[in-house]
């Protein structure tokens, strides 16, 4: 009986660090994605996490939400820096997010001013 509890045990550890690697290693999609940065903040009770929207029209329904990992200083501080202009934001999406991670699917790996795109205030 014991030994069965063992390689049972054993068996349902391999499958979560199985799922939970596919989860963070695997990428559905690469992209980038344009448009006027208009929200970038750290958010959370206990966990904090890097969240932003990218306005990419008139509507609501063309905002893009984003999570930046916190190992991506870099992009923290350009996002900071870039506020309320336009920018040109590389993302992946995972399949599915870790709540200690972000609140959507997109992580930014890169921003750029998108410069040929200028704000008029």
């Amino acid at each position: 009986m014991i030994k069965f509890l063992v390689k049972a045990l054993v068996i349902i550890v391999l499958i979560l660090v199985g799922y939970f690697c596919f989860i963070y290693f695997a990428t559905y999609s690469e992209g980038v994605r344009a448009g006027e940065l208009v929200k970038f903040s750290s958010k959370g009770v206990m966990f904090k996490t890097w969240e932003g929207e990218v306005s990419q029209g008139v509507s609501e329904a063309q905002l893009f939400e984003f999570s930046v990992e916190d190992k991506e200083k870099q992009v923290i501080n350009d996002l900071n820096r870039l506020q309320g202009k336009f920018v040109k934001l590389s993302y992946f999406e995972r399949y599915k997010t870790f709540f200690w991670l972000g609140d959507t699917k997109y992580f930014i790996t890169k921003v750029e001013e998108d410069k040929e795109r200028r704000s008029n205030y």
